[in-house]
């Protein structure tokens, strides 16, 4: 195994129910409630490819811009207050971190993932991290690994991607790495190589 290359949100840390609170805030604002379906337009993807979906969804394509400035005030509060760890990531990041590479490849913004990592006390495992706005083609193009994986100098054939969501999934899938899929949404079918649920691994 040449490396480890991790998603972040919904995978390592449950930042998608910050980032739920400010979108649902957000749906209500516009006269629209917030479930799985809407959820569905959103999640995995860059901040302005999901509020394209969602100016299209409220009817308003264009506004994409607006709404983005809507929501990231927003999303940065709920992240601030505490992005919890999901069940067993931080055991398996102490498992892991001194054995083999490891890295971050997020569809979120800089900024985004520094909060995250920094509220959640996980920003001492990961010295390398690629974020979406460092790179040209974000989730599901697979640049993001390509770039975590080349700075790891390790070859993503050999390595293991993990991820929550169907973008992801694509990303991975594209990079070549052995794929590792932790479905964050309830019932959700996502491919890979191999298909767990949470916790993803058990203390003990």
């Amino acid at each position: 195994m040449s490396a480890i290359v991790f998603d972040c949100d919904g995978l390592l840390l449950d930042t998608e129910t910050c980032w739920s609170r400010a979108e649902a805030s957000l749906f209500a604002d516009y006269g629209f409630g917030f479930g799985a379906q809407e959820k569905d337009l959103l999640i995995g993807r860059t901040l302005a490819a999901a509020c394209d979906n969602m100016a299209d969804y409220f009817g308003r394509p264009g506004i994409g811009p607006q709404l983005q400035a809507e929501l990231m005030p927003r999303v940065e509060a709920e992240l601030a207050a505490g992005a919890e760890p999901m069940p067993g990531a931080r055991r398996m990041l102490e498992l892991v971190g001194d054995r083999v590479p490891i890295a971050i490849a997020t569809n979120s913004p800089r900024a985004m993932l520094t909060a995250a990592l920094k509220s959640s006390g996980f920003d001492d495992f990961f010295t390398v991290s690629v974020a979406a706005d460092e790179v040209d083609h974000p989730k599901p193009d697979p640049q993001l690994y390509t770039k975590a994986f080349a700075l790891l100098d390790a070859n993503p054939d050999t390595g293991v991607a993990l991820e929550d969501s169907s973008t992801g999934v694509a990303a991975a899938r594209a990079v070549g790495a052995f794929l590792i899929t932790v479905p964050s949404q309830p019932g959700k079918k996502l491919d890979g190589d191999y298909v767990g649920m949470f916790p993803i691994i058990r203390s003990g």
